[in-house]
């Protein structure tokens, strides 16, 4: 059995009234890409946000590398997520105002890394991207699968050990979306970087290894996904 690298036991949370997770739980091993899945408002996002120390859940427990994320307060939940963890946005949510290669280098930046140091480590993934000749360009200047392949160069600059995609394709059409998915199992396979996949489009989630599906707050046991065509 693979032991987990990051895992989730039992979530709890109510937003006010409203309950958003009854008792979740999942595990993903180094490496793994696991997609959850699940219909609209189901809490599938608000899951990912627990394990990715974006939100803290009322109870129940969050495990990255068996230290517990949940009990983590804002400014050490604030370096992991800088450090070791990578984040894919449904809309890219670049910053409008740098270029492609500047928005690539800004978790280096926010890191410490000197700029020059930062860009020189972003610039060859526009070449492994298939985005040669666009490093000076600003989102607006982008077409919607260029600029979501600038958000996941960015999103794996650092080599995280866990990389965060809430929707990635989700903005795009189908050829752009597929194409997003190799370059993002590929990247992260590469890296060893394990990808917590948040979707609802069965495509999409083919090309995880396997599939945790949420309903209502609650997650079914983990099941084989389909192999991507």
């Amino acid at each position: 059995m693979t032991t987990a690298l990051i895992e989730a036991r039992d979530l709890k949370l109510a937003f006010g009234e409203t309950p958003a997770l009854r008792g979740a739980s999942l595990s993903a091993g180094a490496g793994e890409v696991l997609a959850i899945t699940g219909p609209s408002g189901s809490g599938k996002s608000t899951l990912l946000h627990c394990l990715a120390g974006i939100l803290t859940p009322d109870s129940g427990e969050v495990r990255f590398d068996g230290r517990r994320v949940d009990l983590l307060n804002e400014e050490r939940r604030s370096v992991l997520r800088r450090d070791t963890f990578g984040f894919v946005f449904q809309f890219g949510q670049l910053v409008p105002e740098l270029t492609a290669e500047e928005n690539v280098a800004l978790p280096l930046l926010l890191g410490g890394t000197r700029r020059t140091a930062a860009l020189a480590e972003a610039r060859p993934w526009f070449a492994r991207l298939g985005l040669d000749g666009l490093e000076r360009r600003r989102s607006g200047e982008l077409s919607g699968g260029q600029a979501q392949r600038v958000a996941l160069a960015r999103g794996l600059v650092t080599r995280p050990r866990v990389l965060f995609a809430d929707e990635p394709t989700g903005a795009l059409d189908s050829l752009a979306g597929e194409q997003v998915m190799e370059l993002m199992v590929d990247a992260a396979r590469e890296q060893g970087t394990t990808v917590i996949l948040v979707t609802h489009e069965p495509r999409v989630a083919a090309y995880a290894d396997g599939q945790t599906i949420v309903r209502d707050g609650r997650t079914s046991t983990l099941v084989p996904a389909r192999t991507a065509p």
